[in-house]
């Protein structure tokens, strides 16, 4: 299970080390997508074939379901991890999530990493934390905590 949040430096060539605990979990191949919340979603290979294949039940009828398909999909790129656990981020998802400063969250969210913006990240945690026992009396209502 990924878990954790840690703070690492984008080089100067678009790489980003993954955070050491993290690497022997994801594999040798990652998948980068677009995220929600302006932030990139990476995969193994392993998660990312499960999460497709949950994708495959939506509907192409639906226009929400071809749109979320298309802005999931269309953006994904499998990279290698480098001998030094390192991964290339190509410029249209550094754009994408604001990555424009050297430092970058990597949070664990179970079976995906999350790459975010410092400062993206910092107003994200500051409001969600403040949301926290309100979002959880939700997850009860619906059996899920």
């Amino acid at each position: 299970m990924l878990i954790g949040q840690y703070l690492h430096t984008l080089d100067t060539k678009k790489r980003l080390s993954l955070p050491s605990k993290f690497r022997k979990e994801l594999g040798a191949t990652v998948v980068i997508t677009r995220g929600l919340d302006s932030c990139l979603f990476v995969y193994s290979l392993k998660e990312w074939k499960r999460f497709t294949g949950q994708l495959s039940d939506l509907s192409v009828g639906s226009a929400d379901s071809r749109a979320f398909l298309r802005f999931v999909l269309a953006s994904a790129v499998e990279t290698l991890v480098d001998k030094s656990g390192r991964i290339l981020i190509p410029d249209f998802l550094k754009d994408f999530a604001n990555l424009i400063d050297e430092k970058v969250i990597v949070t664990g969210v179970h079976n995906r990493i999350e790459l975010w913006n410092e400062s993206s990240w910092n107003t994200y945690n500051s409001r969600i934390s403040l949301e926290a026992d309100a979002l959880a009396e939700k997850l009860s209502s619906v059996g899920m905590i």
